[in-house]
Parts: structure tokens; C-alpha cells; sequence
């Protein structure tokens, strides 16, 4: 039997601080490749680099430590959070895993995590069934904030929200890009978004990267017929 493979023969770098675009149809290996970069798959060939050091070459209790620094956020925001805690606690879960920080800390930086990303204390008591799609997923960004990532994979972010919110979001993502010098590999299938975040694009078909090059260049002048 042939095998399939889902992601196949891609290089590539992200530096520091760009917003990297993967765009591709349902199926062509974009959450692979994201999740293999967040180290929740394990590359079956190949090696995935963090800087210039190979996460799996680290002990359980290195890469435990190494991994806070590349996050993910997924495209469904209601499957991501737990609807029997309430949002602050949700938020400071990664804190209280960590542990090394106090109590009130930990309280403190959740809090301030949920302000930046525009929901006021209130949201901190309330549960996930009480929230809007787009608030729910602003409640996942907070919580993946929390730990200071350089780099986050946005897996679909807007895929599951309204029209009217993407926007919102996408702005959001801009603005703590900025405070925070954060990293981005950005998925999806909407070319309109990946634009409009992206500095560089790839664009991805079964499993490997068909054209790569400036966002701009990629939406205006397109090499590959795909």
C-alpha cells in the first residue's frame, strides 16, 4: 500500500516578530504543519527547530519548559475551553500548571490578560455558555498570552466566527503583536484574512508548499496555477 503523507518536503523559516500566512484547502496539511511546530505531533522525518535547538533532543522536563514559548490556538473556541470553569480560571490555568508564580500573581496576571484582550472583570465570573463566539475566543487568546509565547500558531482562528467579528479579532491579533513582539504562523483557507495579517505567504496543497513569497506578490501576482 502507498503511504499518504500530509505534510511533505517543506523548509521554511519564520523570523522573529512576522506574521507568517499558510493558505490551503480543507485537507492539505496546514493543521499538521502547525501542530508539528507546537511539537503536538511528532515529525515522522524531518526536524522542526525552535531558534537553532531541536525540541525533541530535549529532556521531558526542558521541552515541558521550552514548549511555553510556541502556542497554539485552534479554530473551534467553544471545544478549546472548559465549560465547568469559569473564564478567569480558564485563563490562569497555564499559570497554575507552571507554578511558579503565587496565587495572587498568577490571579493578577489572568486578570490583566483578560482586559488587554478587551473583556472587563465581569467576563472573569461568568462560564463559556454565557459567552459570544468571538468573546470566547478572546478568552483563548488571553489564556495563551498568559505564559509570554514568542511564537503562536493561529489554527483558523476566525474560521468559526461571524463576518462581523473577524475583523475585531484580526485587529486584535495586530495590536498585541505589536506590544508584545509576538510571532505568528498564521492557517487558513480565506486568502482575504491571510492577506490582510500576512508579511509572507505559503500556499500549501496536499501536503506541500505549491508557492511561497511577500503576501503581496502571492494575492496580486500568483506563479502557480492553484
Amino acid at each position: 500500500l502507498e503511504t499518504v503523507k500530509a505534510v511533505d518536503g517543506i523548509s521554511f523559516t519564520i523570523d522573529a516578530g512576522e506574521t507568517f500566512g499558510v493558505i490551503g484547502e480543507s485537507g492539505s496539511g496546514k493543521s499538521t504543519l502547525g501542530r508539528a511546530v507546537v511539537c503536538l505531533l511528532r515529525p515522522t522525518g524531518g526536524r522542526v527547530l525552535h531558534g537553532d535547538v531541536d525540541p525533541y533532543s530535549l529532556s521531558s522536563r526542558a521541552l515541558r519548559q521550552s514548549r511555553r514559548d510556541y502556542q497554539i490556538i485552534f479554530q473551534d473556541p467553544n471545544a478549546a475551553l472548559n465549560p465547568r470553569m469559569r473564564i478567569l480560571d480558564s485563563i490562569r490555568e497555564p499559570l497554575d500548571i507552571i507554578g511558579d508564580l503565587s496565587r495572587a500573581e498568577r490571579q493578577a496576571q489572568a486578570a490583566r490578560m483578560l482586559d488587554l484582550v478587551g473583556l472587563n472583570a465581569d467576563f472573569g465570573r461568568r462560564y463559556p455558555h454565557e459567552l459570544s463566539g468571538g468573546q470566547k475566543q478572546r478568552v483563548n487568546i488571553a489564556r495563551v498570552l498568559t505564559v509570554r509565547p514568542r511564537l503562536i500558531v493561529c489554527d483558523e482562528v476566525v474560521a468559526a466566527l461571524d463576518v462581523s467579528i473577524r475583523a475585531d479579532i484580526l485587529n486584535l491579533f495586530t495590536d498585541l503583536q505589536r506590544e508584545f513582539g509576538l510571532t505568528y504562523l498564521f492557517i487558513t483557507h480565506d486568502i482575504g484574512v491571510v492577506s490582510h495579517v500576512s508579511s509572507r505567504i505559503a500556499v500549501m496543497y496536499l501536503g506541500r508548499f505549491m508557492e511561497m513569497g511577500p503576501a503581496e506578490t502571492i494575492t496580486r501576482h500568483p506563479l502557480h496555477p492553484y
